[in-house]
């Protein structure tokens, strides 16, 4: 599923999918640095996103898709190397709309962002 998306170059990978949480990893190096050598917001977001939005898709029926409508991030602590961990959980899950929050934290499991994720339910377009 990751092939030739944004995942893919970012190393981020799905490493746990539990009875109400998806969870992943992204390395923090070179791929994922902003200019002073930390973990970058934008890079910690689209974590967040690809959590939250691959979450609420399980959470659909096949005719159906999630796109995101609005994201928010806390960035509360920041990383120079290892890896962080993603952990995306309902919020809320509707017919037309579901909201995730996806907590990011370090090898240490210290909390690095807190993201809240806005979904729409959409049909999915026939191909």
């Amino acid at each position: 599923m990751s092939r030739n998306t944004a995942m893919e170059p970012l190393g981020i990978v799905f490493t746990e999918l539990g009875p109400d949480y998806l969870r992943a990893t992204m390395p923090v190096d070179v791929r994922t640095h902003q200019p002073y050598g930390l973990l970058h917001g934008g890079a910690s977001v689209l974590l967040a996103e690809t959590l939250g939005s691959t979450a609420g898709m399980l959470s659909v029926g096949e005719d159906e898709g999630c796109v995101g409508i609005e994201i928010n991030a806390n960035h509360l602590r920041g990383v120079r190397s290892g890896r962080v961990t993603g952990t995306a959980r309902a919020l809320h899950v509707g017919r037309s709309t579901q909201v995730w929050e996806i907590r990011i934290e370090d090898d240490a499991g210290r909390l690095v962002c807190i993201s809240r994720l806005t979904l729409a339910v959409v049909a999915r377009p026939r191909r």
